[in-house]
């Protein structure tokens, strides 16, 4: 059996122990942003300061884009397109593995997330009360951290198996970037979350989305480019 270059195998695994420092700064993030939550901390004091400003109120068409931008965080979208994605990449490339690191990524995304909304039980921001272990569904918000995860593990797969012409060398993370800031905005403009819940999941979507990147990083591949 053929295996990789030394050197090419090196830089695998300095690329995975990086990923995981990385990942375990951002669930570092989660805990401290999920402790205040827990514990009313400071951020709480923000939050409310939050609440209280005048949100613009945006009709017609313009709410029609605004509900659009939301949606580039929705779960089954995300999915969607991801999976979609993912298939096409590894039918052009003959490997099953971006599709198994995208069901990998969605099931760890949605089971941590899920059990984490179902245990605080934050209420939403829209009933205008703040109550903790209350059957609420708000932290940390699955928007963010699908909007992070989702769209970052594509521009990922898109950067390691397409890194060649036309693709040679395309970073599609400042866009992966933009799109979770606009969620995040969107979010806090219609008040469906609290700002530490936006916070956390961009934090605890961070950390999964490097740790798949950490996975595939150490285990070998002949069939990516790099």
């Amino acid at each position: 059996m053929k295996t990789e270059p030394l050197n090419n195998l090196d830089k695998r695994r300095a690329e995975m122990f990086h990923a995981l420092r990385v990942s375990g700064l951002l669930l570092l993030g989660f805990l401290f942003i999920t402790q205040q939550v827990l514990t009313r901390g400071w951020i709480y004091e923000l939050d409310h300061y939050i609440l209280n400003l005048k949100n613009p109120k945006f009709k017609g068409l313009a709410g029609h884009i605004l509900i659009g931008l939301d949606d580039l965080g929705l779960r089954w979208f995300t999915a969607t397109v991801l999976l979609i994605c993912a298939s096409f990449i590894g039918w052009r490339f003959k490997s099953f593995r971006p599709v198994n690191l995208s069901i990998l990524a969605l099931l760890a995304l949605n089971v941590i997330v899920g059990l984490t909304k179902i245990y605080i039980g934050r209420t939403k921001p829209r009933l205008s009360i703040d109550v903790l272990f209350a059957n609420g569904m708000s932290y940390p918000s699955g928007h963010a951290s699908n909007a992070l995860v989702s769209w970052g593990l594509l521009a990922y797969l898109i950067y390691r198996y397409t890194n060649r012409a036309p693709f040679e060398g395309i970073n599609l993370y400042p866009i992966v970037g933009l799109i979770t800031f606009i969620v995040v905005m969107v979010s806090l403009i219609r008040n469906t979350h609290w700002f530490p819940d936006l916070l956390g999941g961009v934090f605890i979507g961070g950390a999964l989305l490097v740790a798949i990147i950490a996975i595939d990083r150490f285990i070998p591949s002949k069939k990516q480019p790099s």
